[in-house]
């Protein structure tokens, strides 16, 4: 089984700057949550209760988010807005989290590799906190990632999740190239590679890898001896190639809809996604959509 999940969380947000100047990005909200906690809803539901965050300097306000704070929950107790705190608390209860600091921003890969203490040697999962994974309402909340731990679960494999994108965009992904064509949502299949951002010449398929992972513990010994590349960065497809060859991958693929946060307009389009969802807030943006005429 799955018992950690590991949260990359230490970057700048310079895109977002200067909100981020002291707010970590992964604690910008979609609506009234956090990015950090929609993805630690996520594991929750595959039942992961290990949350092993990897941060970086400023990055206490994650700490403190999920910390009980005794004096604000004095101050709601009993009042009309105490329910606003009871996910949240939920959380808490049922999670333990774990920190560490990643002291140099040297790649995904490097992040990965600074939580290896939190990790020890067995499975985990990876999730990119500012990636934002939206299943169909009609579907149980965070469907896809319940269904990639099953995944792995029921092969013994390391999975990688991948959604389909338009070919005139894969230069901006990182891109699957599977043995077989027939994947379909819900599916895991062999991996044969990871290309980082290829060409559109180059790209075997239009399937981007959206960051979501569930790994051996291996991956880490891979990751140590992996070479830093351009700009000293140590990067996770590197590993996760040699792991292809070595003990095989596979790539899992979802429908739902999902928001690169990390940027302004995913961050808005995952704004109005959440917005949609939700009746008060689906009321006003018809609204507002109507009043500018749009």
């Amino acid at each position: 089984m799955i018992k950690k999940c590991l949260f990359p969380a230490a970057g700048y947000g310079t895109r977002f700057l200067p909100a981020t100047k002291a707010v970590p990005k992964e604690m910008l909200p979609i609506l009234t949550k956090p990015l950090m906690q929609y993805g630690v809803e996520e594991a929750l539901s595959a039942g992961i209760t290990n949350m092993a965050i990897v941060t970086g300097r400023g990055k206490r306000a994650i700490e403190d988010h999920f910390d009980n704070a005794y004096e604000l929950e004095s101050q709601l107790s009993g009042t009309s807005k105490e329910s606003y705190l009871k996910d949240i608390k939920e959380i808490i209860k049922k999670s333990t989290f774990t920190y560490t600091r990643q002291k140099q921003m040297l790649g995904l890969g490097h992040a990965i590799l600074t939580g290896e203490p939190l990790i020890g040697d067995e499975p985990f999962a990876v999730l990119l906190p500012d990636v934002l994974v939206l299943d169909k309402p009609s579907r149980p909340r965070n469907y896809s990632f319940v269904r990639l731990v099953e995944a792995w679960e029921a092969t013994g494999i390391g999975q990688v999740m991948v959604e389909r994108v338009g070919m005139d965009t894969v230069e901006n992904y990182g891109i699957a190239d599977i043995a077989s064509t027939d994947l379909e949502p819900f599916s895991s299949v062999e991996l044969r590679a990871l290309v980082e951002k290829p060409s559109l010449e180059d790209a075997r398929s239009d399937l981007a890898v959206l960051g979501r992972y569930i790994l051996p513990a291996k991956v880490l010994d891979l990751l140590s001896d992996t070479t830093a590349g351009v700009g000293g960065e140590i990067q996770l497809t590197d590993a996760l190639d040699m792991l292809i060859k070595e003990g095989g991958l596979n790539a899992f693929e979802t429908d739902a809809s999902t928001y690169d946060c990390g940027n302004q307009q995913g961050f808005l389009g995952a704004n109005l996604a959440v917005g949609m969802r939700d009746a008060k807030s689906r009321a006003y943006l018809a609204s507002l959509i109507k009043s500018l005429g749009i």
